[in-house]
């Protein structure tokens, strides 16, 4: 789906090119564009290189699996359906940690792993699980204290002060996951109140199953409410 958009929007753009007489203009942005995009590749290359060797020290002194266990009582709430010691939960312990610290390359891994095993106790296939969607939520939204990624485009462009949006950063990523927690557990709570989807088809199929009294017996005649002679 997102092929077609893209592809879309670059036949928009060549016929609107097209029709104002604009091609050189679009040829320029094309190429200033891959330009750009190698330019700024390249400076996230050598962030997510430095971050990703702290991440790797930090690994090998613990700091990632006392993150784990500090966020445990967390997604044990948040999780209530995945059982006590599934691989899922070290999986969904892993992106979240990534994740905070701002390493989404490394948290994405780890979130498709995580889907894998919550796929694993879905009993409907086709449809995500409640705490599938649970990760989908929280792995879009996630706290994060250090923003790797903004901080390497904003080195890239130049920026005199790149690392000054942490504290933004960070304020906007608590609001975005106590939003998307909320929506979570109120999605959860309203499906929990619903009756399950089977109830009116079985009773529906009861009462055809029921065997129906012949016209003029007794049983019919109480059930019009007649009297018995």
């Amino acid at each position: 789906m997102v092929n077609f958009i893209w592809l879309f929007f670059i036949a928009v753009s060549f016929v609107c090119a097209i029709v104002n007489g604009r091609m050189e203009a679009l040829t320029e942005a094309a190429f200033e564009g891959a330009k750009s995009g190698v330019t700024v590749s390249f400076g996230l290359i050598s962030v997510m290189v430095f971050w990703m060797g702290l991440m790797r020290i930090g690994e090998d002194a613990g700091l990632l699996r006392k993150i784990a266990v500090m966020l445990q009582p967390v997604v044990r709430f948040l999780f209530p359906d995945v059982p006590k010691g599934h691989p899922a939960l070290g999986y969904i312990m892993s992106n979240m940690s990534a994740n905070i610290l701002g390493l989404g390359n490394a948290a994405t891994p780890m979130g498709i792993k995580a889907m894998q095993e919550l796929q694993k106790l879905n009993p409907d296939k086709e449809t995500a699980s409640a705490a599938m969607c649970t990760l989908l939520a929280l792995n879009t939204s996630s706290i994060t204290l250090v923003p790797t990624t903004l901080i390497a485009i904003r080195m890239t462009y130049s920026s005199v002060h790149p690392a000054e949006i942490v504290g933004t950063t960070l304020a906007a990523t608590l609001i975005a996951t106590a939003a998307a927690i909320f929506a979570d557990r109120w999605y959860r709570t309203r499906d929990k109140r619903k009756p399950p989807k089977w109830t009116d088809h079985a009773s529906k199929h009861h009462s055809d199953a029921m065997p129906q009294a012949p016209p003029g017996s007794a049983a019919a005649g109480q059930g019009k409410g007649e009297a018995i002679v």
